[in-house]
């Protein structure tokens, strides 16, 4: 049973690799194929080694998806923040480095995991039960907006960006014969617009280097880091509407960082969250991502020794992905000066309008063009692009204001 457990794992991390480097082939996807075929084609093979399978790839995702990110500007869910400090790292001949600091705050994740799950044993189900209550966590998300908007030196032109954006989210959120409203909202204010941008600026990509972050600068980054992820991940890990997009917005208000301080905290939470959504599957019997989803479906009862089982695969698969994404981002910083960035920009585009269009519909394709044009509009006012995050979070704080007027 070994054998199989490590080929699962294996296969996992294969599986992983591919969703993380090709954009639009999310991992939701795949375990949504695996519980259709786990009734048919899969029927003879053991649950376990399945959900093995799925744990290791949705590690592996969580730090392979940074490199689309950051190199091509292809947002998802969850990385969708990193392209902004990313990028300019990228122009500065570091994208290698940015990538490895997301790497290294995924590392950390990963055994911050274990350090929290015992706690989350004793722990989860009471705050869940705190947390849950609408009116508190509509004043945690509202203070956390607060802060992000007030904390700019151009308080009202954050506001503006806070408001319109946050707008666009409950118009495009609330639009239910929309199919997975979120790629074209986060593909067009955050991925479209910047790629927009590159190629009207001629954006030329200077030779990156290839050297690791120094150990000292890493280390007080994941020093930084480790308080505001550990508690953004928790709320966001079990809490319904968040995701690891808001942890890091919420992780980023309570231990302020700089820009690859913040690269390091959006790594770590992207794992982060997703390790904690298999724990709080057992503990709340909460499914907070696809992943946790497609676990479910196929073992059925969720028992402490399969998670016991999945926390050894998330650090074993976590440990391998880091240095898949080092090698891989090693080979994307040596490949993409010897190629014209603005055609790369131009065909990452093409393949943007063409992934929203095939899975949103041309409803998706408008809005794209839409929030393509809020994102260039928010951008020219100069301010962070982590207002924009207003996105998600007037909605996430309409859900919970809607819960106590119900």
């Amino acid at each position: 049973m070994l054998l199989e457990i490590l080929i699962s794992l294996l296969l996992g991390i294969l599986a992983g690799t591919f969703t993380g480097l090709f954009p639009g082939i999310h991992i939701n996807l795949v375990g949504a194929a695996l519980v259709s075929l786990s009734v048919s084609l899969l029927a003879n093979i053991n649950p376990v080694f399945l959900g093995v399978f799925i744990v290791s790839m949705a590690i592996t995702h969580s730090f392979l998806d940074f490199i689309p990110s950051i190199f091509l500007g292809c947002p998802n869910t969850d990385t969708s923040l990193s392209i902004l400090p990313g990028h300019e790292l990228l122009k500065k001949g570091q994208g290698y480095e940015a990538i490895a600091l997301t790497a290294y705050g995924g590392l950390m994740a990963v055994f911050m995991i274990f350090l929290v799950s015992v706690p989350a044993f004793f722990g989860m189900k009471p705050l869940y039960e705190i947390l849950k209550i609408p009116y508190v966590m509509s004043l945690i998300l509202l203070v956390v907006s607060f802060l992000l908007v007030f904390s700019e030196k151009k308080k009202f032109y954050s506001l503006v960006v806070f408001s319109l954006t946050g707008i666009l989210g409950l118009c495009v959120l609330n639009l239910k014969t929309l199919n997975q409203p979120l790629l074209p909202l986060l593909s067009g204010l955050f991925g479209a617009s910047s790629l927009i941008l590159s190629i009207k600026n001629k954006v030329e990509i200077p030779k990156q280097e290839i050297s690791f972050p120094k150990l000292k600068d890493v280390s007080k980054d994941l020093k930084k880091a480790f308080s505001g992820t550990l508690i953004a991940s928790i709320l966001c890990g079990f809490l319904p509407g968040l995701g690891s997009g808001e942890a890091a917005v919420i992780g980023n208000q309570i231990s302020r960082t700089e820009r690859k301080g913040f690269l390091v905290l959006i790594g770590a939470t992207n794992t982060l969250v997703m390790g904690l959504s298999f724990i709080s599957l057992y503990v709340i019997s909460k499914t907070r991502t696809g992943a946790a989803v497609a676990l479910n479906e196929i073992l059925g009862q969720f028992s402490l020794k399969f998670l016991i089982l999945f926390l050894i695969i998330i650090l074993l698969s976590g440990i391998i992905s880091f240095f898949i994404t080092l090698f891989l981002a090693k080979f994307f910083s040596d490949k993409i000066t010897k190629i014209n960035y603005q055609k790369i920009s131009i065909a990452t585009l093409i393949i943007l309008i063409a992934i929203v269009t095939i899975v949103s519909g041309f409803l998706g394709l408008f809005l794209l063009i839409l929030s393509t044009l809020t994102g260039l509009y928010c951008i020219s006012l100069n301010v962070k692009r982590t207002n924009m995050m207003g996105c998600l979070l007037v909605p996430t704080i309409g859900i919970y204001v809607g819960m106590i007027f119900n």
